[in-house]
Formats: structure tokens, sequence, C-alpha cells
């Protein structure tokens, strides 16, 4: 049997690239994996490199239990990943001014219908 989770979260990320590129950001990676973890969305945007942690929950008040969730500890472990991304990733590095961490809260029905997205620059 296939955790709901796993779909939901997939869906979430789906819907998280959508957004990303309808502002215009280029998508390098997605669900880049190191030894601390997953990178959710590796994108360019017009002047930086931005780690993109996606966070979905299903109900009308997703989008704030989803950014709730990105704790102290979560922030050091997408630190810990970007750093293992630049050691890593055989991605092309565009020039840019800078990298950023976003955060992008997903909030979907219990069938995985999106219900709204909040895209949050320079989250941490």
């Amino acid at each position: 049997m296939t955790d709901p989770r796993n779909a939901r979260g997939a869906a979430g990320e789906q819907a998280a690239v959508g957004a990303l590129t309808a502002l215009g950001f280029k998508i390098l990676e997605r669900n880049f994996r190191t030894k601390y973890g997953e990178l959710d969305i590796v994108a360019v945007d017009d002047d930086a490199l931005v780690f993109c942690e996606v966070r979905s929950r299903v109900g009308a008040d997703g989008i704030a239990q989803a950014l709730e969730s990105i704790g102290p500890a979560k922030r050091m472990q997408l630190r810990k990943m970007a750093r293992e991304w630049f050691r890593l990733s055989s991605a092309e590095r565009p020039r840019t001014q800078g990298i950023r961490f976003d955060a992008i809260a997903v909030s979907l029905t219990a069938g995985g219908h999106l219900l709204g997205i909040a895209h949050i620059k320079g989250a941490f």
C-alpha cells in the first residue's frame, strides 16, 4: 500500500515547480539526495541560486502549518544539504549574485487538489 503522504508531497512539489516556472525560475534539480537528506528543488531566479524547501499540508490552514514545520533543525539540515549540492552536483552552475533559501507552502485537499500556495523568498 502506498503512503498517501508521499503522493501529497509529490503533488505539492509539482505545484511548487509550476509556480516557480511561472515566475521565471529555471529549475536545475529536483529531489537531489545527499547524506543529510533530500533537497526538494534547486533553482535560479534573476540574481540568486535558490534552494527551495517544499512543505505540503492538507486543509484550509495547510499553508500556515506547512511554514511552521520548518524549524531550526530543518534549516540547519537544509544548509548542510546545500553545501553537499555544491560538492556533488553535476548541474551547470550559473553565475549569480548569491544564494537564497526559500520556503514554499502548499495546501491541498485530502484528494490532492491544490487549495493554495505561498512562496516565501529568503525564508531563512
